[in-house]
């Protein structure tokens, strides 16, 4: 209840994962590092999620969840580190 509180002293509202205020940035190896992916997903139904795993630069295991909006763009829903070496 204080974090609450003190989120709207200071002005920041309650917003879900795929607004702007709160989305996570790609990083390179990210699907939608440098932009959208050329190809649209047009069979896979709006809302659904995709899987994403690879290795970034510093040899970190990183699994990244999308969300399909309705615009058929894929939205950084989540990211963590699965292994470091």
């Amino acid at each position: 209840m204080k974090l609450i509180k003190i989120a709207a002293l200071l002005g920041i509202s309650a917003v879900s994962m795929g607004s702007p205020a709160l989305a996570i940035e790609p990083i390179p190896g990210s699907i939608t590092f440098g932009g959208q992916p050329m190809s649209m997903l047009m069979k896979a139904p709006i809302g659904s999620t995709v899987p994403h795993r690879f290795f970034d630069r510093y040899g970190q295991e990183v699994e990244e969840t999308y969300r399909l909006d309705e615009n058929r763009n894929l939205q950084l829903i989540d990211r963590r580190i699965v292994s470091t070496h």
